[in-house]
Protein backbone atom coordinates (compact mmCIF):
# COMPACT_ATOMS: atom_id res chain seq x y z
CA UNK A 1 0.00 0.00 0.00
CA UNK A 2 1.16 3.85 -0.89
CA UNK A 3 1.58 5.85 2.03
CA UNK A 4 -1.41 7.71 3.79
CA UNK A 5 -0.83 10.99 3.27
CA UNK A 6 0.69 13.95 1.27
CA UNK A 7 3.44 14.78 3.52
CA UNK A 8 4.29 11.85 5.43
CA UNK A 9 7.93 10.70 5.60
CA UNK A 10 9.94 7.45 5.80
CA UNK A 11 11.07 6.06 8.56
CA UNK A 12 12.72 2.41 9.11
CA UNK A 13 15.06 0.25 11.65
CA UNK A 14 18.27 1.94 10.58
CA UNK A 15 16.77 5.19 11.30
CA UNK A 16 15.25 3.99 14.32
CA UNK A 17 18.75 2.65 15.34
CA UNK A 18 20.28 5.91 15.21
CA UNK A 19 18.31 7.89 17.24
CA UNK A 20 18.70 5.16 19.57
CA UNK A 21 22.70 5.29 19.81
CA UNK A 22 22.92 8.75 20.02
CA UNK A 23 20.26 9.75 22.62
CA UNK A 24 19.50 6.56 24.60
CA UNK A 25 22.71 4.15 24.17
CA UNK A 26 20.95 2.07 27.15
CA UNK A 27 18.51 0.79 24.38
CA UNK A 28 20.41 0.74 21.27
CA UNK A 29 21.40 -3.09 21.57
CA UNK A 30 18.18 -4.03 22.14
CA UNK A 31 16.40 -5.66 18.46
CA UNK A 32 14.33 -3.50 16.62
CA UNK A 33 11.34 -4.82 15.03
CA UNK A 34 8.66 -2.54 12.76
CA UNK A 35 5.22 -3.23 14.21
CA UNK A 36 2.11 -3.57 11.75
CA UNK A 37 -0.31 -1.22 13.70
CA UNK A 38 -3.03 0.37 12.11
CA UNK A 39 -2.69 3.68 13.15
CA UNK A 40 -2.29 6.46 10.97
CA UNK A 41 -0.41 9.58 12.32
CA UNK A 42 2.96 7.40 13.86
CA UNK A 43 5.26 4.26 12.76
CA UNK A 44 5.49 2.25 15.90
CA UNK A 45 8.72 0.07 16.10
CA UNK A 46 9.33 -2.90 19.20
CA UNK A 47 12.28 -2.04 21.11
CA UNK A 48 12.93 -5.48 22.68
CA UNK A 49 10.75 -7.16 24.76
CA UNK A 50 9.15 -4.36 27.11
CA UNK A 51 9.75 -1.15 24.85
CA UNK A 52 8.32 0.56 21.96
CA UNK A 53 9.57 3.56 20.36
CA UNK A 54 6.63 6.15 18.78
CA UNK A 55 8.01 8.29 15.63
CA UNK A 56 5.17 10.79 14.04
CA UNK A 57 4.75 10.40 10.12
CA UNK A 58 3.91 14.22 9.27
CA UNK A 59 4.04 17.39 11.02
CA UNK A 60 1.06 17.67 12.49
CA UNK A 61 1.81 14.33 14.39
CA UNK A 62 4.67 16.30 16.42
CA UNK A 63 2.30 17.85 18.81
CA UNK A 64 0.71 14.45 19.84
CA UNK A 65 4.17 13.59 20.53
CA UNK A 66 4.68 16.91 23.18
CA UNK A 67 0.97 16.25 24.73
CA UNK A 68 1.22 12.73 25.42
CA UNK A 69 4.58 13.19 26.88
CA UNK A 70 3.40 16.00 29.42
CA UNK A 71 -0.42 14.44 30.04
CA UNK A 72 0.28 10.15 30.34
CA UNK A 73 2.08 10.63 33.58
CA UNK A 74 -0.87 12.75 34.68
CA UNK A 75 -4.05 10.46 33.56
CA UNK A 76 -2.21 6.59 34.39
CA UNK A 77 -3.12 6.94 37.69
CA UNK A 78 -6.65 8.14 37.16
CA UNK A 79 -7.26 5.19 34.83
CA UNK A 80 -8.41 1.78 35.34
CA UNK A 81 -6.27 0.10 32.93
CA UNK A 82 -2.94 0.37 31.73
CA UNK A 83 -2.18 3.57 29.36
CA UNK A 84 1.21 3.90 27.79
CA UNK A 85 4.21 5.00 29.97
CA UNK A 86 6.73 7.38 28.27
CA UNK A 87 10.44 6.65 29.36
CA UNK A 88 12.35 8.51 27.09
CA UNK A 89 11.42 11.78 25.48
CA UNK A 90 13.60 11.78 21.90
CA UNK A 91 14.02 15.44 20.12
CA UNK A 92 14.87 16.00 16.35
CA UNK A 93 17.84 14.21 14.80
CA UNK A 94 19.49 11.92 12.24
CA UNK A 95 17.33 13.92 9.80
CA UNK A 96 14.33 13.32 11.48
CA UNK A 97 12.86 16.28 12.42
CA UNK A 98 10.21 16.14 15.25
CA UNK A 99 9.96 14.82 18.85
CA UNK A 100 9.82 10.91 19.36
CA UNK A 101 9.01 8.64 22.16
CA UNK A 102 10.37 5.41 23.85
CA UNK A 103 7.20 3.81 25.81
CA UNK A 104 6.72 0.47 28.01
CA UNK A 105 5.49 -1.82 25.33
CA UNK A 106 2.10 -2.70 26.62
CA UNK A 107 1.02 -6.22 25.58
CA UNK A 108 -2.38 -7.58 24.31
CA UNK A 109 -4.08 -8.02 21.69
CA UNK A 110 -7.32 -5.89 19.34
CA UNK A 111 -10.53 -6.44 19.85
CA UNK A 112 -12.69 -7.89 16.93
CA UNK A 113 -16.43 -7.03 16.13
CA UNK A 114 -16.84 -9.76 14.39
CA UNK A 115 -15.75 -12.01 16.73
CA UNK A 116 -17.79 -9.71 19.56
CA UNK A 117 -21.20 -10.13 17.66
CA UNK A 118 -20.74 -13.54 17.78
CA UNK A 119 -20.01 -13.96 21.22
CA UNK A 120 -22.89 -12.01 23.22
CA UNK A 121 -21.16 -12.39 27.10
CA UNK A 122 -17.75 -11.36 26.30
CA UNK A 123 -18.87 -8.29 24.15
CA UNK A 124 -21.25 -7.37 26.92
CA UNK A 125 -18.33 -8.03 29.60
CA UNK A 126 -16.66 -5.45 26.95
CA UNK A 127 -18.92 -3.07 26.81
CA UNK A 128 -19.09 -2.97 30.49
CA UNK A 129 -15.09 -2.43 30.72
CA UNK A 130 -15.28 0.67 27.94
CA UNK A 131 -18.08 1.86 30.21
CA UNK A 132 -16.06 1.89 33.02
CA UNK A 133 -12.96 3.16 31.24
CA UNK A 134 -14.83 5.79 29.70
CA UNK A 135 -16.63 6.63 32.94
CA UNK A 136 -13.62 7.30 34.81
CA UNK A 137 -12.18 9.78 32.10
CA UNK A 138 -15.17 11.71 32.63
CA UNK A 139 -14.52 12.17 36.12
CA UNK A 140 -10.80 13.45 35.81
CA UNK A 141 -10.36 16.96 37.09
CA UNK A 142 -7.04 17.75 35.70
CA UNK A 143 -7.27 21.41 34.96
CA UNK A 144 -5.36 22.98 31.79
CA UNK A 145 -6.35 20.22 29.52
CA UNK A 146 -6.20 20.95 26.03
CA UNK A 147 -8.95 20.94 23.61
CA UNK A 148 -9.72 17.42 22.91
CA UNK A 149 -9.24 16.94 18.85
CA UNK A 150 -13.06 16.43 17.69
CA UNK A 151 -13.85 17.74 20.96
CA UNK A 152 -15.95 20.64 19.81
CA UNK A 153 -19.19 21.11 17.83
CA UNK A 154 -20.52 18.50 15.36
CA UNK A 155 -21.09 21.69 13.04
CA UNK A 156 -17.63 22.03 12.93
CA UNK A 157 -17.25 19.26 10.68
CA UNK A 158 -20.10 19.70 8.52
CA UNK A 159 -18.44 20.80 5.49
CA UNK A 160 -16.04 17.90 5.57
CA UNK A 161 -18.71 15.36 6.37
CA UNK A 162 -20.80 16.12 3.46
CA UNK A 163 -17.78 16.79 1.10
CA UNK A 164 -17.04 12.92 1.88
CA UNK A 165 -21.05 11.82 1.40
CA UNK A 166 -20.16 13.42 -2.23
CA UNK A 167 -16.85 11.01 -2.85
CA UNK A 168 -18.58 8.03 -1.41
CA UNK A 169 -21.41 8.14 -4.20
CA UNK A 170 -21.39 4.91 -5.43
CA UNK A 171 -19.69 3.06 -2.52
CA UNK A 172 -22.38 3.92 0.47
CA UNK A 173 -26.19 4.71 0.44
CA UNK A 174 -25.15 8.38 0.44
CA UNK A 175 -29.29 9.66 1.12
CA UNK A 176 -29.25 7.74 4.20
CA UNK A 177 -25.78 8.97 5.19
CA UNK A 178 -27.00 12.36 4.47
CA UNK A 179 -30.15 11.77 6.24
CA UNK A 180 -28.75 10.37 9.29
CA UNK A 181 -25.85 13.16 9.36
CA UNK A 182 -29.04 15.67 9.49
CA UNK A 183 -30.73 14.29 12.32
CA UNK A 184 -27.09 14.23 14.42
CA UNK A 185 -27.01 18.05 13.62
CA UNK A 186 -30.28 18.87 14.91
CA UNK A 187 -29.11 17.31 18.73
CA UNK A 188 -28.74 19.79 21.39
CA UNK A 189 -25.34 20.72 21.73
CA UNK A 190 -23.44 19.95 25.09
CA UNK A 191 -24.33 22.56 27.43
CA UNK A 192 -21.96 21.39 30.57
CA UNK A 193 -18.68 22.00 31.28
CA UNK A 194 -15.95 20.57 28.95
CA UNK A 195 -15.19 16.44 29.93
CA UNK A 196 -11.47 14.72 30.18
CA UNK A 197 -12.33 12.46 26.61
CA UNK A 198 -9.71 10.26 24.97
CA UNK A 199 -11.49 11.28 21.82
CA UNK A 200 -10.70 8.19 19.34
CA UNK A 201 -11.69 4.75 20.66
CA UNK A 202 -10.95 2.82 18.18
CA UNK A 203 -10.77 -1.16 18.29
CA UNK A 204 -6.84 -0.37 17.01
CA UNK A 205 -6.19 1.68 20.46
CA UNK A 206 -7.94 -0.82 22.45
CA UNK A 207 -6.18 -3.97 24.44
CA UNK A 208 -7.48 -6.95 25.38
CA UNK A 209 -6.82 -10.50 26.77
CA UNK A 210 -9.30 -13.38 27.40
CA UNK A 211 -11.90 -10.55 26.13
CA UNK A 212 -11.81 -8.27 28.69
CA UNK A 213 -9.90 -4.63 28.45
CA UNK A 214 -6.49 -4.47 29.74
CA UNK A 215 -5.06 -1.36 28.36
CA UNK A 216 -5.74 1.48 25.78
CA UNK A 217 -3.19 3.39 23.54
CA UNK A 218 -2.49 6.66 21.69
CA UNK A 219 -3.47 9.22 23.27
CA UNK A 220 -2.50 12.00 20.56
CA UNK A 221 -6.38 13.38 20.44
CA UNK A 222 -7.41 13.39 24.11
CA UNK A 223 -8.19 16.45 26.14
CA UNK A 224 -11.12 17.97 27.22
CA UNK A 225 -14.60 18.66 25.42
CA UNK A 226 -18.21 17.17 24.83
CA UNK A 227 -18.39 13.71 26.52
CA UNK A 228 -20.02 12.57 23.19
CA UNK A 229 -16.17 11.92 21.79
CA UNK A 230 -15.79 8.83 23.60
CA UNK A 231 -19.07 6.99 22.49
CA UNK A 232 -18.39 6.69 19.20
CA UNK A 233 -16.67 3.03 20.40
CA UNK A 234 -20.27 1.90 20.47
CA UNK A 235 -20.88 1.79 16.73
CA UNK A 236 -17.32 1.13 15.89
CA UNK A 237 -16.85 -1.84 17.69
CA UNK A 238 -19.86 -3.11 19.67
CA UNK A 239 -22.51 -5.28 18.32
CA UNK A 240 -26.27 -3.80 19.18
CA UNK A 241 -26.92 -5.80 22.58
CA UNK A 242 -23.46 -4.81 23.86
CA UNK A 243 -23.91 -1.15 22.79
CA UNK A 244 -26.94 -0.97 24.45
CA UNK A 245 -25.70 -2.25 27.78
CA UNK A 246 -22.78 0.27 27.13
CA UNK A 247 -24.98 3.05 26.79
CA UNK A 248 -27.05 1.91 29.82
CA UNK A 249 -23.56 1.54 31.70
CA UNK A 250 -22.92 5.19 31.16
CA UNK A 251 -26.20 6.41 31.04
CA UNK A 252 -26.04 9.36 29.02
CA UNK A 253 -28.77 11.69 28.32
CA UNK A 254 -30.51 11.11 24.89
CA UNK A 255 -28.93 14.49 22.77
CA UNK A 256 -25.28 13.59 24.01
CA UNK A 257 -26.10 9.88 22.67
CA UNK A 258 -27.29 11.21 19.45
CA UNK A 259 -24.26 13.53 19.33
CA UNK A 260 -21.69 10.08 19.53
CA UNK A 261 -23.74 8.74 16.67
CA UNK A 262 -22.91 11.78 14.44
CA UNK A 263 -19.10 11.60 15.69
CA UNK A 264 -18.98 7.86 15.18
CA UNK A 265 -20.78 8.65 11.36
CA UNK A 266 -18.71 11.42 11.02
CA UNK A 267 -15.17 10.18 11.40
CA UNK A 268 -16.00 7.19 9.41
CA UNK A 269 -17.31 9.26 6.19
CA UNK A 270 -14.32 10.96 6.26
CA UNK A 271 -12.01 8.10 6.76
CA UNK A 272 -13.28 5.86 4.16
CA UNK A 273 -12.42 7.66 0.97
CA UNK A 274 -8.83 9.19 2.39
CA UNK A 275 -7.60 5.49 3.40
CA UNK A 276 -9.37 3.64 1.23
CA UNK A 277 -6.42 2.40 -0.56
CA UNK A 278 -3.66 3.26 1.83
CA UNK A 279 -4.66 1.73 5.04
CA UNK A 280 -7.41 -1.38 4.77
CA UNK A 281 -7.81 -1.21 8.52
CA UNK A 282 -9.42 1.85 8.98
CA UNK A 283 -11.04 1.49 5.82
CA UNK A 284 -12.91 -1.44 6.83
CA UNK A 285 -13.60 -0.28 10.03
CA UNK A 286 -15.24 2.80 8.78
CA UNK A 287 -17.13 1.04 6.47
CA UNK A 288 -18.19 -1.18 9.49
CA UNK A 289 -19.58 2.20 10.96
CA UNK A 290 -21.48 3.47 8.24
CA UNK A 291 -23.29 0.26 8.16
CA UNK A 292 -24.23 0.25 12.17
CA UNK A 293 -24.96 3.95 11.97
CA UNK A 294 -27.70 3.65 9.24
CA UNK A 295 -29.06 0.37 10.65
CA UNK A 296 -30.24 2.32 13.75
Amino acid sequence: MGRMHADEVGTDVALVRRLLAGQFPQWADLPVEPFDSPGTVHAIYRLGDHLSVRLPLVEWGSEDVEKEQRWLPRLAPLLPVAIPAVLGKGVPAEGFPWPWSVCRWLDGGNPDAGRLAADAQTAGALAMDLAGFVGAFRRIELPGGPPAYRGGSLAEQDTATRAAIAELKGLIDTDAATAAWDAALRAPEWAGPPVWVHADLMPGNLLVADGRLTGVIDFATTGVGDPACDLIIAWNLLPPRAREEFRAGLNPDDATWARGRGKALSMALIQLPYYLGTNPAIAANARHVISAVLAG
